[in-house]
């Protein structure tokens, strides 16, 4: 296989031949039938490897943009291997001492970023078995910040390379003997690379660049499935779903409610005119028989009901949905009982009601351990409450992001066509805000393909449109424009 030359380098890194060993691994890896890349690619790389001691200096092997002069600092998106004595090679992706040029226009796409922050994150979780194996910066521009104390501190085995280095490195990989998971890292990292450089690999090579491909993308949109939410649900009681339109929020929290919880509990719909009143309780206008027609009486809230409700039946567990979480202000309509939100705390937590409320209540309120709480939250919606550190700190967040696979099940091969390609633009141009607006499956569930364009026509352009008039597209505005053109093309 093309990569092991490359493997054996970083398993067994001999100083006294570096560049020997480098130059056979490069070559090792492009052209038909061994290589891993095509031909085409190896002019896009330059091979820089150096003979020099660990002692007297840095040793490095790199492969850096052939812009750059063959000797002294260079420039632009490289990949580098650093050999140390006595431990594995560390190795991932740099910038180059001499700045981004001539490769900014990479480096400063967020979804470079977002891709090897992915790949960071699949190696860890796939391979790290409670290790941290990779690491990666935020923003690979940031060449002012240095690599964070934890890493110096989990891998102090590299700190000649941190001192010389460390503030242009930006995703690395620390092997832990594991040939599996270094393989793994080495291929994700030379792939992502050599595609943003035009060149993926080879046709035999196609299956192991999908297979990897895949493992991490997951992680740049990572899936939650119904039995996970109903699991957490379970031990933390309060969940709260985010994600952006068109992703299932409110089908996931429905079918929990009809499937697992056997129908037992509520679904209500936050709004901006939410009050304490409302959810907890208050008083409310009774009409009687005299002179005045009606009087003020305790009329419980949705919470107060939902808890009753449990109470009533401490046999089985009871949910209570609230659609839109974020469309009110949940701290302010909590007031006192956000006290009662704490899952586990063993304690047994109340607080005292302005008014008697009668039975089960009366004027001590309580959630009794059978109630859980899930909301459902629109990440797109910017023009609501935001929820406050204090409540965000009692609920459990996961998110729904929108998922191929739902597509391919479901809809047209041009509407699969059109998620792909909407997708890949948040994935490559959105920033993190707007990352979390990409429009999910549901608006390309379109099963003719005759009425493809129509669908997505009066469902998910006008949702694009509505993103460029309020900003939320900025910087990404025109591959929008562009799609949207697609769109009335159909």
């Amino acid at each position: 296989m093309s990569l092991i030359p490359l493997l054996e380098v970083i398993q067994t890194p001999h100083l006294e031949s570096w560049p020997e060993i480098n130059e056979r691994a490069f070559a090792a890896l492009f052209g038909s039938p061994g290589g891993r890349y095509p031909k085409p690619a190896e002019k896009t790389v330059a091979l820089r490897a150096p003979k020099m001691s660990a002692e007297s200096n840095v040793p490095f092997a790199a492969f850096i943009h052939p812009s750059n002069p063959t000797s002294g600092s260079y420039s632009g998106l490289s990949f580098v291997i650093f050999p140390v004595p006595e431990a594995p090679c560390l190795f991932g992706l740099v910038v180059g001492t001499g700045g981004l040029s001539p490769d900014e226009a990479i480096l400063g796409r967020p979804g470079h970023a977002r891709k090897a922050q992915a790949i960071c994150r699949w190696l860890n979780r796939e391979f790290g078995v409670g290790e941290l194996l990779a690491w990666a910066k935020q923003d690979p521009t940031r060449t002012d910040l240095a690599i964070p104390d934890m890493i110096r501190h989990t891998w102090p085995e590299y700190k000649g390379v941190y001192e010389k280095y460390g503030k242009e490195m930006y995703a690395m990989f620390r092997p832990n003997g594991d040939q599996a998971a270094t393989e793994a890292a080495l291929t994700a990292f030379l792939d992502l690379m050599f595609e943003e450089r035009g060149h993926r690999p080879i046709s035999t090579c196609l299956e192991s660049y999908d297979k990897t491909r895949a493992g991490w993308f997951e992680h740049l949109m990572p899936g939650v499935e119904l039995p996970q939410v109903s699991e957490l649900l379970e031990r933390k009681r309060y969940v709260i779903i985010q994600g952006p339109p068109g992703t299932g929020k409110t089908r996931m929290a429905t079918q929990l409610l009809r499937e697992q919880y056997a129908g037992r509990g509520r679904s209500i719909q936050f709004h901006p005119n939410t009050t304490y009143e409302t959810f907890i309780g208050g008083l409310a206008p009774v009409t009687t028989g005299g002179d005045l027609g009606l009087r003020f009486e305790p009329a419980p809230g949705a919470l107060m009901l939902a808890a009753a409700q449990a109470l009533a039946d401490p046999d089985h567990t009871y949910l209570l949905h609230i659609d839109e979480i974020n469309r009110a202000d949940l701290g302010k309509i909590l007031g006192e009982a956000i006290f009662l939100l704490e899952p586990n705390d063993g304690s047994d937590r109340r607080i005292e009601l302005p008014y008697d409320f009668g039975a089960p209540f009366h004027r001590v309120f309580f959630l009794p351990p059978n109630l859980h709480i899930l909301g459902t939250m629109n990440s797109a919606d910017r023009s609501i409450a935001i929820l406050d550190v204090a409540v965000r700190r009692r609920f459990s967040f996961v998110s729904l992001w929108p998922r191929m696979s739902v597509v391919e099940q479901h809809a047209c091969r041009s509407a699969q066509t059109m998620f792909r390609e909407l997708t890949s633009i948040f994935v490559e141009h959105a920033t993190e805000d707007a990352f979390a607006l990409v429009p999910g499956h549901s608006y390309y569930l379109e099963q003719d393909e005759q009425k493809t364009g129509e669908s997505l026509g009066v469902s998910l352009a006008p949702l694009l449109e509505e993103y460029l008039a309020q900003g939320y597209a900025a910087g990404f505005g025109e591959p929008i424009r562009a799609f949207l053109q697609k769109i009335r093309s159909l």
